[in-house]
């Protein structure tokens, strides 16, 4: 059995789990032509903290991690059963590395706003893996390097962040707003590295100078990524079904390895 893709999608504004646009229709049309994976293991930006750890819950909940929005937005759930025996394959991967089994956490909005336009029956088992905000950038590609059997084992393995995330520079009032050139340029490198699997210099992305100063200026929505290029190989193929850039700088690029 061929192994099964991994997939990293930019997920934008957390609008976008109930405002159908281009975007929401492409990660319909992603999940329409995947097999279906036996779990999830989503690696989401919002889950940015010291320290290792992995959700083990058996009924993760929804959480509304943001403020200011709409009440439809907070109304959402996504019942998803969890797996702790994922979560135990996610630590032993991970050794020898110490993991956390954390059964508080749940499901962040990174993860749901992606995985009700995915998988919207829920009825996928879902882990979380949280960002160790203390390492490096190339230690959590190391860390996703680590991980790569879990394709073997019929696991999806989704990133879900932002190539290019700015909030200081977004274009807040839904006014239009052309992506910054720095945006562009940050965005067109990262993709030209990745086209060439050169990934270990992706997650060297602040030797990039400005536009990529400017571009990730915290690490937590670029850092899904490197885990993401970490499971796949150089010899797959590598498409980006995703494209377009949200409030001017934040980057809605999606890529799918295999």
């Amino acid at each position: 059995m061929a192994r099964f893709p991994a997939l990293f999608l930019g997920h934008g504004n957390p609008m976008n789990a109930i405002q159908p646009s281009e975007h929401t229709r492409a990660w319909e049309r992603i999940a329409g032509e995947l097999p279906r994976p036996k779990a999830i293991l989503c690696v989401s930006a919002h889950w940015y903290v010291a320290g290792a750890r992995v959700s083990a819950e058996e009924r993760p909940r929804t959480i509304h991690d943001f403020g200011g929005f709409p009440r439809a937005l907070y109304q959402v759930q996504y019942p998803a059963p969890g797996s702790p025996k994922l979560a135990a394959r996610v630590v032993d991967l991970l050794g020898p590395t110490p993991v956390e089994m954390d059964t508080r956490w749940g499901l962040d909005h990174g993860t749901w706003s992606l995985l009700v336009h995915l998988y919207p029956k829920a009825d996928i088992p879902v882990v979380q893996l949280g960002i160790d905000e203390t390492l490096a950038a190339s230690e959590h590609f190391e860390l996703g390097r680590r991980l790569a059997p879990l394709r073997d084992e019929e696991v999806l393995v989704l990133g879900s962040g932002d190539v290019v995330h700015n909030l200081h520079a977004y274009a807040w009032g839904q006014h239009p707003q052309d992506p910054y050139d720095w945006a562009v340029e940050f965005e067109d490198r990262i993709r030209a590295l990745i086209e060439a699997r050169e990934y270990q210099a992706v997650a060297a992305y602040e030797d990039l100078g400005r536009p990529a100063a400017l571009s990730v200026p915290t690490p937590d929505h670029f850092l899904p990524l490197l885990y993401v290029l970490g499971v796949a190989s150089k010899e797959e193929p590598i498409s980006f079904p995703v494209a377009g850039f949200d409030g001017g700088s934040v980057s809605m690029l999606g890529i799918r390895f295999g």
